[in-house]
């Protein structure tokens, strides 16, 4: 049976994550193209992933452009928008029009649209009964999504979490809590790493994070471990290409 070539697209994903999920997990690694799927399967701008650690205090644990980066950073600076709106009602969030929402996230919306983005949905993760963080898509040009693709964005959401739980080597019935914190503590080193690369070979974050990024998949190390021996100056910045 013939299938058309966004389903196909589709499962091709599915199947990467699921046999990513049977060996050794790289979360932040596995986040990353996860974030990457969604947004090219879904046909949106962006993509942010925001994780929420012990505390219920939210951080970014994936983006897949400077421009969501920078929207999620807002968004928990100024604890307002969408994303934190959802992860703290645990349903999803869809706005077709972010012009109608000034008077909801009056400073959110303004960034928004200077960062180029128009419409936003925002899908919840979760573990069982446990809120662990939000899925956020980004939008250039206003609209909505479909039946179909909220469920497949919300599949999605749901690999990213088993991914943390998994990763954490949290037992089925253990503390969530150990996951959320072992991830969120994973990128805090990544950040430190792309810092120290960005700075001593003078590219941007972004750029920064990618050569962390390829020189943890030549390597075969976790993203995490790399950032860590770069920040102890175990490897030195200038290896990382």
């Amino acid at each position: 049976m013939m299938t058309e070539p966004r389903e196909q697209d589709i499962i091709e994903s599915f199947i990467r994550f699921a046999d990513r999920l049977i060996d050794d997990v790289d979360v932040l690694d596995l986040t990353t193209e996860l974030a990457a799927d969604c947004a090219r399967l879904l046909d949106v701008g962006a993509v942010g992933l925001l994780l929420a650690d012990p505390g219920g205090v939210l951080h970014l644990l994936a983006a897949t452009s400077e421009e969501a980066r920078k929207l999620e950073a807002f968004q928990l600076q100024r604890d307002e928008g969408p994303c934190l709106d959802c992860y703290h009602t645990g349903e999803p969030v869809s706005v077709a029009d972010l012009r109608t929402q000034s008077q909801r996230w009056p400073r959110f919306t303004a960034v928004a649209a200077a960062q180029g983005f128009a419409s936003v949905h925002a899908i919840p993760m979760r573990l069982r009964q446990e809120r662990l963080g939000a899925l956020g898509l980004f939008g250039t040009t206003p609209g909505t999504l479909n039946d179909g693709d909220v469920r497949l964005a919300q599949g999605l959401a749901h690999v990213a979490s088993i991914a943390i739980v998994q990763a954490a080597n949290v037992p089925q019935d253990g503390d969530v809590l150990t996951a959320l914190q072992t991830a969120v503590a994973s990128r805090s080193v990544v950040d430190m790493a792309k810092g120290v690369i960005a700075e001593t070979q003078s590219v941007d974050t972004q750029e920064a994070f990618n050569r962390l990024r390829n020189y943890a998949h030549q390597n075969h190390q976790h993203l995490a471990d790399v950032a860590r021996d770069v920040v102890s100056g175990q490897t030195l910045s200038a290896a990382i290409r």
